[in-house]
């Protein structure tokens, strides 16, 4: 498995990301995450849909929670074509309890909890702390990677004009 050493920090620390470094016109990975019921979902499910991958290392922590509140205040302005995924380690029960508590309701939570297959086929399995690096893809219809932002440290937000621009060149 390839690892990129210093790919991504924490609070100025570098981390390794294991996995490869997808580009964009790359096929999206076809994983299996879980749902918040814990049912397996397979990213394919998707396909016919422009998806937004909203990664973040923990729903519990304040960046992970204002950036999915974000991707869900966005949600209801693009579209039914535009399906909005957040993924993590949470446990299932865990994002489920996040979301009822947050109002999040237009953002599906997604867990990588139970053998990291997203994380390593991303790219963004942090090897040091088995959570994943903060990071937004967007992929369109075909299943084709048309927007990848790894925020290079963890603590930060995304950019949200940036991936919201990319989307709407879609829709």
């Amino acid at each position: 498995m390839q690892e990129h050493s210093g790919a991504t920090t924490m609070k100025g620390n570098p981390l390794t990301l294991v996995g490869p470094e997808l580009s964009i016109g790359d096929s999206a990975p076809d994983v299996e995450v879980l749902d918040n019921d814990l049912n397996p979902v397979r990213l394919s499910s998707f396909k016919g849909k422009i998806c937004v991958l909203s990664i973040v290392p923990s729903l519990d922590t304040p960046v992970c929670d204002i950036q999915t509140r974000r991707f869900n205040d966005e949600a209801g302005k693009l579209g039914d074509d535009v399906v909005i995924l957040t993924i993590s380690m949470d446990l299932p029960f865990a994002q489920k309890r996040w979301c009822g508590a947050a109002g999040v309701d237009k953002v599906s939570t997604l867990s990588d909890h139970r053998d990291a297959a997203f994380g390593e086929a991303y790219g963004v399995l942090i090897k040091e702390l088995r959570l994943l690096a903060r990071a937004v893809f967007v992929v369109d219809k075909q299943g084709t990677v048309q927007y990848r932002q790894l925020v290079k440290e963890v603590t930060e937000e995304p950019n949200y004009e940036a991936a919201i621009e990319a989307i709407k060149k879609l829709v």
